[in-house]
């Protein structure tokens, strides 16, 4: 799955995440956990967990992509399971997380172009992101790529000393599934 984009800066490189990414795929999402509202974790995560989140990942096919910006990795993104029901089996609740000295140069929309041609490809219906309601500069960035948002829970989250809402944004993969 590798690609290569050539930009005015630097090449930017997406491919499928290894075992040895997991510090740094880490060290990223700790870093939203600790300074925004993107994750709801409330304490950065372990090494640990977040080695078992991958071996769980690459175990049960779902996809964990990087892009490289310079030879670093500069973001990552997956998708998974949006409920652990049969019947949600073609939606999937994707996820992406751009180093903080890296965001606004489009490695965030390579990553989940990225992901959503991989969807469709696995003959996936609908994909789902969870937002923060708050955080403008998602929510206008998925809009930009087709997602709709489809629901508004308010004040089911709590960090920072404060109540959050939680939008879920919707992109249709395809206008007609037979199951």
């Amino acid at each position: 799955m590798a690609e290569t984009i050539d930009s005015a800066d630097t090449t930017l490189r997406l491919r499928a995440a290894t075992r040895a990414d997991v510090p740094v795929i880490l060290a990223i999402y700790n870093h939203a956990v600790i300074h925004t509202t993107a994750s709801y974790d409330l304490e950065p995560v372990s090494l640990e967990s977040r080695v078992d989140w991958f071996d769980h990942k690459a175990q049960t096919g779902w996809p964990v992509i990087v892009t490289e910006r310079g030879g670093e990795v500069a973001g990552w993104a997956t998708y998974g399971p949006f409920r652990d029901k049969p019947g949600y089996r073609f939606t999937a609740e994707h996820s992406v997380y751009v180093r903080d000295d890296c965001r606004g140069q489009g490695l965030g929309r390579a990553l989940l172009e990225t992901l959503i041609a991989d969807a469709r490809a696995r003959s996936l219906h609908t994909l789902i992101g969870g937002l923060d309601a708050e955080n403008a500069g998602s929510l206008a960035f998925h809009e930009r790529l087709g997602f709709e948002p489809v629901a508004h829970f308010r004040q089911v989250g709590y960090k920072f000393g404060r109540w959050l809402d939680l939008v879920f944004v919707q992109l249709a993969l395809s206008a007609h599934m037979d199951g």
